[in-house]
C-alpha cells in the first residue's frame, strides 16, 4: 500500500519559500518526494540558501500584476499538484488610533490579494493534477484578536474567508483549499520583532519565549518543523477528504 505521505512525483510551489516556515514547509514537501518551485522576492532569494535542484522565481506577490505572472508560471510548469500560499507581511504592532495607511496597503496587498492571486493564478494547473491541494498560511489572528494588532488581525481573517470561498469554488476541480493556523512559533522574524520590543523597554528574548511556552498546553510553543509536517499532512493524500479547513498549530493555546 502506498504511504498517503509519499508525495514522490508531485510538483509543489511555495510562496515565500526562501525563509521561515516557508522555507521548513518547503524541505518538508521535497523529503516527502515533491519537486519544489519556490516564489520569493529577489532580496529574499538572493540571500538564501536552497537546494539546487529547486527552481526559485522571483515575484512580488502584492503587485497589482502578479496573477498575470502567476499565470504564465503555472502555464509553464504545466501540471502542479501542490500550492502553498505562505508569502505574507508582519507589520510592527499598532493600536486602531494609530494606523498608517501605507503601511496598510502593502500589507494587504500582500496578504490578501497574494494568496487570492496564488489560488486563482495556479487553478489551471492544479486542476489539471486531478489531486490539487492547496494550503494558505493564516494564523491563530485569523479567528482571535490581540491588542495592538489590528491591521495583522483583520489580514488574517481576510486569509480564512478567502480560503473558505475558494474551496466552495474549487471543490468541483478536484482541488482542496485549507489553511494553517500557526501560533507564535520562535522564528527569527519572531525574535527579532522581541528583541526591538525589548530595546522599547519591553521583555528581553528568553523571558517572552518562556511566557509564550507556558500559555499552552503541552509547555512550549510550536516549532517550525510541527507546522510543516502540518503542511505536509494537508498537502498529501492523507487529509484527501479534507477541504475549507483552519487548522491550528498553537499547542495547545487557550
Amino acid at each position: 500500500m502506498r504511504n498517503p505521505l509519499d508525495l514522490t512525483g508531485r510538483r509543489a510551489v511555495v510562496t515565500g519559500g526562501a525563509g521561515g516556515l516557508g522555507l521548513a514547509i518547503a524541505h518538508a514537501l521535497s523529503h516527502a518526494g515533491a519537486q519544489i518551485t519556490v516564489i520569493d522576492l529577489d532580496r529574499a532569494l538572493a540571500g538564501a540558501t536552497l537546494p539546487s535542484e529547486w527552481r526559485t522565481v522571483a515575484m512580488d506577490l502584492g503587485a497589482a500584476d502578479s496573477l498575470a505572472d502567476l499565470r504564465r508560471l503555472a502555464m509553464d510548469l504545466g501540471t502542479l499538484d501542490i500550492a502553498i500560499a505562505n508569502a505574507g507581511l508582519v507589520p510592527p504592532w499598532r493600536g486602531v488610533a494609530e494606523l498608517d495607511a501605507g503601511e496598510w496597503q502593502r500589507v494587504m496587498a500582500v496578504n490578501t490579494w497574494g494568496v487570492a492571486a496564488t489560488l486563482g493564478g495556479f487553478t489551471p494547473a492544479l486542476a489539471r493534477s486531478g489531486r490539487g491541494a492547496m494550503v494558505v498560511m493564516a494564523s491563530i489572528n485569523g479567528y482571535k484578536a490581540h491588542p495592538r494588532q489590528v491591521l495583522y488581525t483583520a489580514s488574517k481573517h481576510a486569509v480564512i474567508g478567502i480560503m473558505r470561498a475558494a474551496a466552495l469554488d474549487l471543490g468541483r476541480h478536484g482541488i482542496r483549499v485549507n489553511a494553517l493556523a500557526p501560533g507564535p512559533i520562535a522564528t527569527s522574524a519572531l525574535q527579532q520583532r522581541i528583541a526591538d520590543r525589548h530595546a522599547a523597554g519591553g521583555p528581553d528574548v528568553e523571558s517572552a519565549l518562556a511566557v509564550l511556552h507556558a500559555e499552552t498546553a503541552l509547555g512550549s510553543i510550536a516549532t517550525e518543523s510541527q507546522v510543516a509536517g502540518a503542511a505536509l499532512w494537508l498537502a498529501s493524500d492523507a487529509s484527501a477528504g479534507i477541504t475549507g479547513v483552519v487548522l491550528p498549530v498553537e499547542a495547545g493555546l487557550p
